[in-house]
């Protein structure tokens, strides 16, 4: 008896000792990366220069402008003098939409005043495995981008510096204005 007794406690400490060991899946390292935008002077090249009061939205089929920062990106303040910011991009499409808006300010009738710059990223998703804790991140290759004309571009040139968008740590575009 004594012995039954003494297993079936050595069974309990056992089971309570390896029950609490849990796995280490904590997702340390994985995020899908934000497109990184510095902004330069067109004077200058080398000078970075704050575009004044940007307003940066994400642009629909409607030309529905949804503005950034939204409630699931918090990427950047709106309306500020700014020389760098990080935008999201779609990972479920190839492409994505923004409208630039230099100087804005809305009108009594809530109207955007500014001078509004539509730009398109085009770029190939590539998943990345991560880990088993993280799962897959989406990263951008082959990225280009096309400004679209108007009588009154603030967007003077863009240029892609690193056409793979897999880390924040630098700028993958520069715009000049």
């Amino acid at each position: 008896m004594k012995k039954i007794s003494f297993l079936i406690l050595l069974l309990i400490i056992g089971f309570t000792i390896f029950s609490a060991c849990e796995k280490d899946d904590i997702c340390v390292d994985g995020d899908t990366p934000l497109l990184v935008i510095s902004f330069y002077d067109i004077d200058n090249k080398t000078e970075k220069k704050d575009a004044p009061l940007l307003r940066v939205g994400g642009v629909g089929n409607d030309f529905a402008l949804n503005l950034l920062p939204n409630p699931n990106s918090e990427t950047i303040s709106d309306r500020v003098n700014i020389d760098s910011i990080a935008i999201p991009l779609n990972e479920a499409v190839s492409t994505s939409d923004f409208a630039f808006i230099s100087n804005s300010k809305d009108d009594d009738m809530d109207t955007e005043t500014g001078n509004i710059d539509i730009l398109r990223f085009t770029y190939e998703n590539k998943d990345v495995f991560i880990s088993r804790a993280c799962g897959f991140v989406a990263n951008y290759d082959n990225l280009s981008n096309e400004l679209t004309a108007d009588t009154d571009n603030w967007i003077k040139e863009i240029e892609i510096v690193t056409p793979l968008v897999k880390d924040e740590t630098a700028a993958h575009v520069k715009i000049f204005h």
